[in-house]
């Protein structure tokens, strides 16, 4: 694939413009530290991390144990998820102000590699890891068999269900797509408690990113490249089978919201219940409240009973109460999932580089790497898998991650998410009438945007 070196690129619904970028294959300028820590020691380097998901142990770990290591500094800067794009647009083509590592989304990275925004660390690859790393990740980071972008982070997506409900339902944990479909839709009949806009399986109506799970396991996809061309592939016919299921689930299964995305969707099982009075009976008011939902394994630090801890309120799980498994597919195993994380990667345009590529030696450490797994984050390696545990999570984890999938490795992949197109695709599936219409519309739509000019 045609690395450019320069372009107008992400063409959304803000016009955002990256300008001026190098190719990524040579750094800005070349401060290789010093085996002396002290000359060091008036250097700095910045870390981007998107979002809170990085404990502020780990930043700890990373701040003292880089500069143990080199005698310079770390600072670490936390970019909201909401405009990380926006910020990357204009921060990583200016020398004097790009951060010299960032965290994006690993859906975000196929923009950012093809671009030149990145420092090619190929000859890094092996030592941080080779082919451990998670390959959908990696390859999300590569442009022509070069890599420019790892993966950070995994949080591979399965459901999480209120036990008690179903089984006051009389259903069983399904083994197959079709059973699963079958059971959220009559929990949603039966409603066991008489509870008002309950949902046997929460799927907000913008929520793309679970539920293209439906699309991934009837064989279709977003996109695929015809020749040199990527193409939006919403209208192909597999494509179509997994929107119909969906449409089916909108209608008879979720009575979430048309403009619902994939945000706190556990808030909805954690809360099933408090409309019933204290004697456990309906009280009738009207509440949102969902059997079943859809979300990165770390969602379970956000679900269980509320309970008091050092003066904090807290979840606490209870295995009475809830419990969770693998969305699974047509055949029974693991449904294919869009993995949820992060890819990590040095700016091309760092005044640091080689002071970069030693903390990219520590984030890629087994010390570290063991550290996100203990932390519910999926280690990019998978030699540090046992980190997670050996709980129902760490197992729901790792076995839906054996069958997750990302999004199209599109130059302009970037720019689709930011204007939002999908969401606004996803949430006319319910209501469509000719749904093989309606997504030929948005392919015409996507495909000019997964195209880099």
């Amino acid at each position: 694939m045609k690395k450019h070196l320069s372009i107008a690129a992400l063409t959304t619904a803000a016009a955002l413009t990256l300008v001026g970028c190098g190719s990524g294959s040579t750094p800005a300028a070349s401060n290789a530290p010093s085996t002396d820590a002290a000359s060091n020691a008036d250097k700095t380097i910045t870390l981007w991390l998107a979002g809170g998901d990085t404990p502020d142990e780990l930043r700890t770990y990373l701040k003292d144990t880089f500069k143990e290591k080199t005698g310079a500094s770390l600072k670490i800067e936390e970019q909201g998820w909401g405009d990380l794009v926006t910020k990357m647009t204009t921060a990583l083509p200016d020398a004097n102000n790009t951060p010299d590592i960032v965290e994006m989304g690993n859906t975000q990275s196929p923009t950012f590699t093809n671009i030149g925004a990145f420092l090619d660390i190929s000859d890094m690859f092996q030592e941080l890891g080779g082919d451990k790393l998670i390959p959908s990740f990696v390859e999300a980071g590569s442009v022509d068999g070069k890599n420019f972008t790892l993966p950070y982070y995994a949080g591979s997506r399965y459901m999480f269900q209120r036990a008690d409900l179903w089984k006051e339902a009389g259903i069983q944990t399904p083994t197959t797509l079709d059973e699963f479909n079958t059971a959220v839709k009559t929990i949603t009949k039966k409603n066991p408690r008489d509870i008002k806009n309950f949902s046997g399986f929460f799927l907000g109506g913008q929520d793309w990113r679970n539920g293209v799970s439906w699309i991934f396991a009837n064989g279709g996809d977003l996109a695929k490249k015809d020749g040199d061309k990527w193409v939006s592939t919403l209208a192909d016919p597999n494509t179509l089978k997994g929107l119909e299921q969906l449409q089916d689930l909108y209608k008879s299964a979720s009575k979430a919201p048309a403009d619902a995305k994939d945000a706190t969707p556990w808030l909805y099982i954690n809360d099933a219940d408090k409309i019933l009075d204290d004697e456990g009976k309906p009280t009738g008011k009207t509440s949102l409240a969902a059997a079943t939902i859809m979300a990165p394994g770390w969602a379970h630090f956000s679900i269980g009973d509320l309970a008091k801890k050092d003066g904090e309120d807290v979840r606490e799980w209870n295995d009475e109460k809830f419990s969770s498994f693998v969305l699974p597919g047509n055949d029974g195993s693991p449904a294919p999932v869009l993995a949820g994380g992060s890819n990590i990667g040095i700016s091309a345009k760092s005044q640091n580089p080689e002071l970069s590529k030693e903390l990219m030696k520590i984030i890629f450490s087994s010390d570290y790497q063991d550290m996100l797994g203990k932390n519910g984050l999926g280690p990019a390696n998978s030699d540090n898998n046992a980190s997670l545990g050996d709980d129902q999570f760490a197992k729901a984890s790792i076995d839906s991650a054996s069958n997750s999938k990302l999004t199209p490795a599109a130059p302009g992949w970037a720019a689709v998410e930011s204007s939002m197109v999908l969401e606004e695709f996803f949430g006319k599936i319910r209501d469509a009438a000719d749904l093989e219409a309606l997504a030929k519309e948005y392919d015409e739509k996507i495909t000019p945007q997964l195209n880099l000019k």
